[in-house]
């Protein structure tokens, strides 16, 4: 079982309709795009997990986007208070020193701005598309947005003029399966971020286990332990 970690709220600010960015210090000492931290809503038991959007010295960023109780009661905190949380948990992307192409959706874009700053520190040349539904939803950062459509369709584009040589993801399964299907036809790597509502978060209930093939079998993996990171090319979709 992971270490509980206490940390204290730095700020919390709106930066789209229903949508915030939450910061916290505490004395973990390393983070990984991709990985994710939970925190305890009281009074609900399950905790809730939400992608690292930055890491430094201790300090994490999250998005959140208000949906109930949890996300309510994570609103509800002031600047200076506590936060019980565990993490970072799961296994984040492994860098690759290759021209890279970061597809995120909706609240998937935490990690990919993560790793956005963890491709620039390493001077590894990338370009970040995104997504939202509506404009209101939008939030500031990326190389190109998407309001009301598909990043998918601006994918083959993309690629021909920016020839990366790896695609990395973030958001819904639809998309993740549509980024999956590109980087095949294109015959280019992929690793991609599962997002889905976890219990223990640890791998422990098995709530949230996908097929993966892998030594050349479908086997069982849990998107909150295995991954959340997987490279596409192994993911069974059903």
């Amino acid at each position: 079982m992971k270490k509980i970690q206490k940390g204290i709220v730095n700020k919390i600010e709106k930066i789209a309709f229903d949508t915030f960015v939450l910061e916290i210090s505490s004395t973990v000492k390393t983070a990984n795009a991709g990985q994710f931290i939970s925190i305890l809503c009281p009074p609900k038991t399950l905790r809730r997990p939400f992608s690292i959007k930055s890491f430094n010295n201790g300090t994490f960023e999250i998005f959140f986007k208000l949906k109930g109780e949890g996300t309510n009661y994570i609103k509800s905190l002031k600047i200076g208070d506590g936060v019980d949380f565990m993490g970072p948990l799961g296994q984040g992307f492994k860098i690759k020193n290759k021209k890279s192409l970061l597809v995120g959706a909706g609240i998937g874009i935490a990690p990919m701005l993560f790793l956005k700053d963890e491709l620039n520190i390493a001077n590894i040349d990338n370009f970040l598309i995104t997504g939202f539904k509506v404009i209101d939803e939008v939030i500031q950062g990326f190389d190109k947005t998407v309001v009301g459509g598909s990043v998918i369709d601006f994918l083959p584009e993309i690629i021909e003029k920016f020839k990366p040589e790896i695609i990395y993801s973030c958001g819904p399964e639809v998309v993740l399966k549509l980024v999956s299907k590109v980087a095949k036809q294109y015959n280019l790597d992929a690793q991609i971020a599962m997002e889905k509502v976890f219990a223990c978060q640890v791998g422990v209930c098995r709530g949230c286990v996908i097929k993966i093939l892998k030594d050349g079998k479908v086997q069982n993996a849990t998107i909150c332990h295995d991954g959340p990171v997987f490279d596409a090319k192994a993911v069974v979709w059903e």
